[in-house]
């Protein structure tokens, strides 16, 4: 994917290998409360290297920059947990790693709500089907005490299978983005 052009200057973009700085910037300026929410990996300057080093791995990791600063950050993954297989199955759906692909976004705290992650999802589910997804499934679900993110996700026909208890009780969610095969008549 090429870089899109979102609305104020705003740029959707692949993560760069020379994005280090401005991918730990964004992870330190997350809250406490969006870390605990958005744990795919480890939010250190580590993790940022390896994530930036790793750019050209099977894992599709998208960032919207304002003017040079990250805002919001995308995680399309093409294998699936064991844990949420497991949990999907429990919800009689099989989950397939290359066809059920692991999705997990990330904005800033200032600029949440303010249509950010509504203006790149067409581009990201856009850019996951034509990888070969059927499906984005949420990495970890997400807590149902955040009311705006199970809003969102359902917006973009999202659709909640079941969960899990951790401290709170998390929803899986899963967004069918490719019509499955037909059946042979």
């Amino acid at each position: 994917m090429s870089p899109q052009q979102l609305t104020r200057g705003r740029v959707l973009r692949h993560l760069a290998a020379h994005d280090t700085p401005a991918l730990f910037d964004f992870f330190e300026s997350l809250s406490p409360a969006s870390k605990r929410r958005f744990q795919p990996h480890p939010l250190t300057l580590d993790a940022a290297r390896g994530l930036c080093e790793a750019a050209s791995s099977s894992t599709l990791r998208l960032v919207v920059l304002a003017q040079s600063q990250i805002v919001a950050y995308f995680i399309l993954e093409p294998q699936v947990s064991r844990h949420e297989v497991g949990r999907y199955l429990d919800q009689g759906i099989e989950l397939e790693a290359g066809k059920d692909w692991m999705f997990a976004p990330a904005v800033t705290d200032q600029l949440q709500n303010e249509g950010i992650a509504s203006e790149a999802m067409p581009h990201l589910l856009a850019l996951a089907r034509a990888a070969g997804a059927r499906s984005l499934v949420l990495m970890g679900g997400t807590q149902a005490t955040n009311a705006r993110a199970i809003a969102f996700y359902e917006k973009f026909s999202f659709k909640r299978h079941g969960g899990y208890q951790t401290e709170v009780f998390n929803h899986d969610m899963r967004c069918i983005i490719a019509p499955c095969p037909q059946a042979p008549v």
